[in-house]
């Protein structure tokens, strides 16, 4: 089997264990079946932006041209620091992207994929972002009307808990054993009272698991800027990783490159 075209970040179904499909444009194959398999992936020499195609030496952002880096709304500072959405002072970059992506439902969670962190997403794509973490258990907290809104409470929380994954000791699962609804009592303590109305005091734990034979005894990182093929056997896929024996190649990184994966 072979598939070319720009790659995209891994694409995933809610199974146990999760099903993971590996996508290039709108092809796509189907990755559970391939775990304990020697895979190929081939760096084309092309990259282009994922928004509007245009061929560039570098990207921003996992995928974007500078030019759509600089003015599309969903790589503005506020995806990434929430807290400061400016979209209430009508100096969104896209307010239809606004309206339909900040001003809905979101949801504040904890995550245990290291650690445990404290993060936000909206609420329909609850699951979906526990997976891109490689989470192995989430569990919704709050629930407010904004994306900003979401965003005040997580920098509350972020004074008392961490709002960052290691990825390193999550590939090699080096996972603390937290109890999510201990550490949730706990934060609720820590909430100041013009956020305790969206408080969730009986979210459920949801747990998940991944596609695994093995797990690595050390991690060492692909690069396609570096290497123009990547193989080895495939012994895993946890968040936007591709574990091989030879190492791990995180996908969403290197979204716009053409390259070809040979199976």
């Amino acid at each position: 089997m072979e598939l070319v075209g720009n790659l995209r970040p891994l694409q995933h179904d809610n199974t146990s264990p999760v099903s993971y499909f590996f996508r290039t444009g709108q092809d796509r194959a189907q990755l559970n079946d391939l775990v304990g398999e020697t895979i190929w992936i081939k760096f084309k020499g092309e990259i282009n932006c994922i928004h509007c195609g245009r061929r560039v030496k570098k990207t921003y952002n996992s995928g974007s041209c500078f030019p759509c880096f600089r003015d599309l709304a969903e790589n503005d500072l506020c995806i990434v620091k929430p807290e400061l959405c400016h979209f209430d002072k009508g100096t969104c970059r896209d307010e239809a992207f606004g309206a339909a992506h900040c001003m809905q439902p979101h949801i504040v969670y904890l995550a245990l994929s290291s650690e445990v962190k404290v993060g936000i997403t909206w609420k329909a794509n609850m699951l979906k972002r526990w997976v891109d973490q490689g989470a192995i258990q989430g569990l919704p907290i709050a629930e407010v009307p904004s994306r900003k809104l979401a965003g005040q409470i997580e920098v509350e929380l972020a004074q008392h808990i961490s709002d960052k994954t290691n990825w390193r000791r999550m590939l090699k699962s080096e996972i603390a054993k937290r109890d999510l609804r201990k550490v949730r009592e706990e934060l609720f303590d820590t909430v100041p009272d013009q956020f305790r109305q969206y408080l969730l005091v009986d979210g459920e734990i949801h747990s998940i698991s991944y596609p695994q034979v093995s797990i690595p005894e050390k991690i060492t990182a692909w690069n396609l800027d570096k290497h123009q093929e990547v193989s080895g056997k495939l012994i895993g896929i946890k968040g936007q990783y591709l574990i091989l024996d030879t190492g791990v190649l995180n996908v969403r990184k290197f979204s716009g490159y053409k390259v070809a994966l040979v199976v």
